[in-house]
């Protein structure tokens, strides 16, 4: 996949198709995933509180914990649905590109459904086996207000 576009679609759609294992493993060692609670108006995780801020460790542990059969959120399991815009490349040098992509984000579980608009930012680092993700970043259309438990990432 060498179109840094195709990899953003391919990630919505491995988390779609529950494969947290291999959606995980398109993260570097180092990589971040981070949902502002000020949306697109916070400038870092550092000085206010955010929604999730996780290293590799901890989206692990959370993909395990979605795994889990008895973890008591995913009774019944859920499942989501990415809508994605046109994914935009904002700045691609040195084998690292930066994309935005506006989207709507469902998440179902039993008869509850949950409705989010925003923007993904992906800054995604080209390895020899192709592009991973050094950063996501998900700016919420309204992140402020009070927002009903997110079982999947987004």
């Amino acid at each position: 996949m060498n179109d840094p576009r195709d990899f953003v679609a391919h990630e919505a759609a491995l988390l779609d198709e529950r494969r947290f294992d291999e959606w995980l493993a398109l993260f570097t060692a180092d990589g971040h995933y981070w949902v502002p609670l000020l949306g697109a108006a916070q400038a870092d995780p550092y000085s206010h509180n955010s929604l999730a801020y996780e290293d590799r460790l901890l989206l692990q542990l959370r993909v395990q914990r979605l795994q889990n059969p008895r973890a008591h959120s995913q009774h019944p399991a859920s499942h989501s649905q990415h809508v994605l815009s046109a994914a935009r490349i904002e700045r691609e040098a040195d084998g690292q590109a930066w994309l935005r992509t506006p989207f709507l984000y469902v998440e179902a579980r039993g008869q509850e459904q949950t409705l989010l608009s925003g923007t993904a930012r992906h800054h995604l680092v080209r390895t020899p086996a192709g592009w991973s993700i050094r950063a996501k970043r998900i700016d919420l259309l309204g992140a402020g207000r009070a927002l009903p438990a997110i079982q999947l990432f987004i």
